[in-house]
């Protein structure tokens, strides 16, 4: 089975995507790997032996955060965007490198109490993560730590969360 080091090597850099001075990072070839993916969903996983449930943020952090929770037997919680999900939601805006969203989450997904892993594929900015962290907490829910596959140290993202959030751990099986 490949290590991690082989795994983030197979990240590809794709400059002016998806608009003009963005340099985007693509783990779409991390992911046709299967030994890659299964030392990275393995490396993820290591992260939460004490939650109740593994949530993960539309498109990506559905992926490895999905298989996370298999690895683990949890249940997965997703955090998707504006108008995706059916039932009644908690909303939370956020600001990223080249735009602005807006993430939800099912006000039921969650009981109070109940401790989470929060997995992403990229950390940049930090604005995706908090706004997932606030929808989370509003569920009265407590996130324990979050995984991502890949940190852009320069953009700040990790100071602004440990900022916001002193308590959760942050954990970047790559860095940048």
């Amino acid at each position: 089975m490949p290590d991690l080091r082989y795994a983030a090597s197979l990240i590809r850099t794709i400059p002016d995507w998806p608009t003009p001075g963005i340099i985007f990072k693509d783990v779409t070839p991390l992911l046709a790997d299967a030994d890659a993916l299964n030392s990275v969903i393995d490396a993820i996983a290591d992260l939460g032996k004490d939650i109740d449930l593994v949530a993960g943020i539309e498109a990506r952090g559905f992926i490895l955060a999905s298989a996370v929770a298999s690895r683990l037997h949890r249940g997965f919680i997703p955090i998707r965007k504006k108008g995706k999900l059916p039932y009644k939601t908690h909303s939370q805006d956020y600001g990223l490198e080249y735009g602005s969203g807006t993430l939800e989450i099912h006000t039921d997904a969650i009981k109070p109490g109940q401790k989470v892993l929060l997995v992403d594929d990229v950390l940049a900015t930090g604005g995706t993560l908090i706004a997932a962290i606030k929808l989370i907490q509003a569920t009265g829910a407590v996130v324990t730590s979050v995984g991502v596959l890949l940190e852009i140290a320069a953009l700040g993202g990790r100071e602004k969360l440990q900022a916001a959030f002193p308590e959760i751990a942050i954990h970047a099986i790559y860095i940048v």
